[in-house]
């Protein structure tokens, strides 16, 4: 045995109030029994001394043989009684163990049928259900995101085809009309490029769907500036809101520095800014903040937009799902972003919330200051 393991107690298993009643109900039951022998003897001895007995009364003889001989007696009495309240007392939780045996059965295969145990395991029923109400709710939450998994497929192979029609139009116009205008050729050849590129858009988030179900999120920590950090990607997003109409407003502390995965928290921050582009309305700002507390740093990304219904702000960080609950996948992308952006914070042992309000979206994310310290 090792030295950290003599200096680690053994944890002894608490007994259950189940466990506890048997026990106290067998005690009391010997006591009781013992009792009532010693009180049942005592009055049949009284009660026989109140009659005249003579030796050749067969009755007198029995009572004179079992008074020779009453610690015999007594003690088989006892010993008999011992054996059946024992069996009695074995047999109750075996018989609990057995609806408990069934009851695992059941949960096993959970249906909307409860499950039903006898009024001593009262608490035990309750915990049960519990369990299989949320396998229920797991179950169905795992259903309901593989349909909508299943349905975006459909709908991203769909629109796949209306891009790769229009590149091929364009670029067989541009191949049997060589005599086009130069005017003409650049807007058709300007067309074909921008159906590509939603074409690559539309192929990234068939590789994000299969990324998510195939991979596992590895951190890969270093000491990084998240100041620094933050206001790169802040500039580098510069043209995507000129063209929405868009501006910063950032408040970014200075020399803030964790230890983390900079590739996949600059993924998160990727993914919370995208979806506030998306979701903002014309000639507003994004708000971008980052201050130090005392032993974690927090992130908000807030922006001007139509307020989140509570039931839907509850689903955002679910896989797959999708605000724009259209068949267009041109805001939203595969409804992977938050899912993903949750799964590396919590990684790094941090956590993200959302809040809407008064057509406002926040997203605040709480990172520990070094990650190696919690995974």
């Amino acid at each position: 045995m090792s030295r950290e393991e003599k200096r680690t107690p053994r944890r002894h298993p608490r007994r259950s109030r189940i466990t506890r009643r048997i026990l106290l109900q067998y005690f009391l039951s010997l006591v009781g029994f013992v009792v009532a022998f010693i009180a049942l003897v005592l009055m049949a001895w009284s009660f026989s001394g109140r009659f005249t007995w003579y030796e050749s009364d067969p009755l007198y003889q029995i009572l004179h043989f079992v008074k020779e001989y009453i610690l015999l007696f007594g003690g088989a009495v006892c010993l008999v009684g011992w054996a059946l309240i024992t069996y009695y007392f074995i047999s109750k939780p075996m018989r609990y163990l057995d609806e408990v045996v069934e009851a695992s059965e059941q949960l096993a295969r959970p249906s909307d049928e409860p499950i039903v145990l006898p009024e001593d395991m009262k608490n035990v029923q309750d915990e049960l259900n519990l369990v299989r109400e949320q396998a229920l709710r797991n179950a169905y939450l795992a259903r309901e995101a593989e349909q909508r998994k299943n349905d975006l497929i459909v709908y991203l192979a769909h629109d796949l085809k209306t891009p790769l029609t229009s590149v091929i139009g364009y670029l067989t116009l541009l191949r049997d009309e060589p005599q086009i205008s130069q005017e003409l050729r650049a807007r058709y050849t300007g067309i074909a490029l921008d159906k590509a590129e939603r074409l690559e858009e539309l192929v990234n988030e068939f590789f994000d769907i299969t990324r998510f179900n195939l991979t596992t999120l590895a951190l890969e920590p270093e000491r990084i500036n998240l100041s620094r950090m933050l206001e790169q990607i802040a500039s580098e997003f510069l043209p995507i809101l000129a063209e929405k109409e868009l501006r910063w407003r950032l408040d970014i502390q200075p020399g803030v520095e964790i230890v983390g995965d900079p590739d996949k928290l600059e993924r998160v921050l990727d993914n919370l800014i995208r979806n506030a582009v998306n979701y903002s309305y014309a000639q507003t700002e994004i708000a971008l903040s980052l201050i130090r507390l005392e032993d974690r740093v927090q992130i908000e990304v807030r922006n001007s937009g139509k307020t989140i219904p509570p039931d839907k702000l509850e689903r955002l960080f679910e896989q797959f799902f999708r605000l724009d609950s259209s068949r267009s996948s041109a805001t939203g992308g595969a409804g992977l972003g938050l899912a993903i952006a949750k799964e590396i914070v919590e990684r790094h042992g941090g956590s993200i919330q959302a809040q809407s309000a008064d057509e406002s979206i926040q997203f605040t994310v709480l990172l520990p200051l070094d990650c190696q310290k919690i995974v």
